[in-house]
Order: C-alpha cells, then structure tokens, then sequence
C-alpha cells in the first residue's frame, strides 16, 4: 500500500477539503485528487463522496480511517528504530524473570524517558555475537569463566555480584538452618534441571560443584519453575540453588524454604558487555548509572570461580 497516498487521505480528513490539505502537504489541490484517487483504486472502493462543498467520508472511509492513522503510526515507529539517536537501546537480559532484568527496570524508573527494547538471548556466544554485529548495543552476562574472552571492540564492566541461596522444601535436613556453608553440600544433590550443557551458567555451577564437592545434576526434563518447585517442595534430599534476587512466588502448602549460603558465600558475577564505538547516548546513561549502583566485591567472604578471582 502506498504511505504517501495514505498520509494524503488522512491529511483530506483532517483539513476537511482537498484544497486545505494541499496546503499542509505542500502540493497541489490535483495532486490531492489523485493520490486519493489511486488510493481509493487500489482498495476497490469509494473514501470520499465529492461535492461542491468539499469531500466528506463515505462508510467504507469511515472504517478506513482509523486503520490509515495506524499504518502511519507504524511507519513512525518503524523509522525511529533505526534512526540514529533516536531508536530505543535494545538490550538483553537473558532471562525477564532474572535479577539483570530488575537492574534494567530499576535504569528505566531512573531514566523513564528511555526508550528500551529488551530481549532475551540464550547464551554467551549468541549474545556476544549480537552485541558485535550491532543487532543488540548490550548484554548482561558472566565474563568470568574460563573460555569467556571478549573479541576485539568489545567491553565490560561487573554490574552485580548476585549471591546465591539454598532452597529447599520443609522436610530436607537443612530446612531449618540459619545458613549454610558450602562446604556442607558436599555429597548432596543439588537439582536444576535447567543447567544445559554449554551455556555460562552450567559452566559457573561446575565450578562450584567441583570448588566444594557437590553433586549439580541436571537430569530432567525441565519442565519449568513451577514443576521444579513442585519436586522441591515434596522431597526431603533434592534441593536446588536460587538466585537471591530471583522473584519466587509457590503454593502457601509448600513451605519452601531460601537459606542463605555463608562461609563463603557463592556469587553469580554479572557484568554488562558493550561495543567500545557505540554512540547511543542511552548506553552511557546505562552504563554510568550501573557504575553508580554496583558495590565493590569484598576481598574475602565470597566465591567466585577461578578466573573471576585471578
């Protein structure tokens, strides 16, 4: 469909006469005529009934119109997606339900005039990859793990160190501890079935399985939360690991239980990657308000793996 002869149309409607919206449009009153006429050839229907007191909508204009105004509303959006300074930041958060996705909003209610697309990419590589291409200009993700180097142009700085929690059901032996230290999970399952293979969090919980000789086991299917928090709530060995921002909400009748991990303390260490020669005014409000918020991990006291200590 052609734009131009749209926006004339709902330029007539506006005006009220061809002659008023030739004005606006910087064109003739003929040159009015014609793009409605071809409009109105390309639909197979009559928009305007002409008379010598100007033009007036038929039905099939009536029900036109609003979907007119829509189109061009379309065409605006479509434009300053990719117009330079003004297209919205896209980043992405890996998951919306994960801490990163939290950081993000809190940005936005700081900067609420911010125009923010936000995605969900599955693992490191893709990610990396989108950010280098300039399909998306940041990610959250782990760059500290083994394998995990940034190609050339490409930047990042830690964000947030999100301590971890047990999490267990009400008849499991640690159900009601304080905290618990890791080194107390040795032997014992810990149950995601979400850890697939490959990915930087499957990578980080090797780490610490092998760190503090527990056992991460991934067998599932993965069925999503609320099958995982099903299975937790009704065993007394299984027990899984959650993130201490990870919004959890589970039937009264379970009794689930968020423990924390002390002596040291485990953290999933979150940094956001960028391109070095990104313009986009909104990446450095981003970045500089995350600066802003992160504390400094302390020397002792945590965990983190080997190539984030180093």
């Amino acid at each position: 469909m052609d734009l131009t002869a749209v926006r004339t149309f709902v330029a007539a409607v506006d005006a009220g006469q061809f002659q008023e919206a030739a004005v606006d449009l910087s064109i003739t009153p003929q040159a009015v005529s014609k793009r409605v006429a071809v409009l109105e050839k390309d639909l197979g229907v009559q928009l305007f009934s002409r008379t010598a007191r100007g033009a007036r909508l038929t039905i099939d204009g009536q029900a036109f119109l609003p979907y007119a105004r829509a189109l061009l509303q379309a065409e605006e959006r479509a434009a300053a997606s990719v117009r330079p300074g003004r297209r919205a930041l896209r980043v992405d958060v890996i998951g919306r339900r994960l801490s990163v996705a939290g950081l993000l909003r809190e940005f936005h209610q700081a900067h609420p005039g911010t125009d923010l697309d936000v995605v969900t990419l599955f693992d490191f590589d893709t990610a990396v990859a989108a950010v280098r291409s300039g399909t998306i200009d940041a990610t959250f993700r782990t760059v500290e793990l083994p394998g995990r180097r940034l190609p050339d142009g490409l930047d990042a700085a830690p964000v947030y160190d999100e301590p971890l929690q047990l999490f267990t059901g009400p008849a499991h032996e640690f159900a009601t501890a304080a905290s618990v230290a890791p080194a107390q999970l040795a032997g014992r399952r810990i149950w995601m079935p979400g850890n697939t293979p490959g990915t930087e969090w499957a990578a980080y919980y090797d780490e610490l399985a092998a760190a503090f000789g527990l056992t991460i086991d991934a067998i599932g299917p993965n069925f999503g939360i609320e099958h995982l928090l099903d299975t937790i709530a009704d065993s007394a060995t299984l027990a899984t690991f959650v993130s201490e921002r990870t919004p959890l909400v589970w039937p009264v009748g379970h009794d689930l239980r968020r423990i924390p991990l002390h002596g040291p303390t485990p953290v999933y260490p979150h940094s956001l990657i960028w391109r070095t020669d990104n313009p986009h005014p909104a990446l450095a409000a981003l970045r500089d308000h995350l600066a802003a918020v992160y504390q400094s991990r302390p020397a002792d006291g945590v965990w983190t793996p080997e190539c984030g200590r180093s």
